[in-house]
């Protein structure tokens, strides 16, 4: 399973040249592709507060079809008990993200550095 980070999502839907090599390779090869549901969330967040210029239904209705991308189903309860473990960050989004993606110890892709420098399995 392969968990898309927010940041990967947008530039997906907009700029492919903000995506590293690795990135697109592992996208163009992956079986499954999956995003938590905070990343549709955070995605409605940023067009609220004027950052990207449409919103999460907009921005995921092409992707979900063209990549056959997927909200993840754990169970919520799961994905917090493995967010209370995350103590690297204050930012609700990331924690609640790499939760999702930890719960199976599944691959994160992501740009963010401080992910990457704290959740084994994520890769940019």
């Amino acid at each position: 399973m392969i968990y898309l980070d927010t940041n990967v999502v947008l530039w997906l839907a907009g700029s492919h040249g903000q995506l590293s090599d690795h990135v697109r390779e592992t996208i163009n090869n992956a079986q499954h592709l999956l995003l938590s549901p905070m990343v549709e969330l955070e995605i409605e967040y940023l067009y609220e507060v004027g950052r990207i210029q449409a919103g999460a239904p907009h921005v995921l209705s092409h992707l979900r079809s063209a990549l056959d991308l997927r909200l993840c189903d754990h169970a919520f309860s799961a994905v917090v008990a493995a967010a209370r473990e995350i103590k690297w960050t204050r930012d609700p989004f990331d924690r609640l993200i790499t939760a999702q993606a930890s719960v199976g110890e599944d691959t994160l892709l992501t740009r963010d550095k401080i992910i990457r420098a704290n959740y084994a399995h994520a890769e940019w």
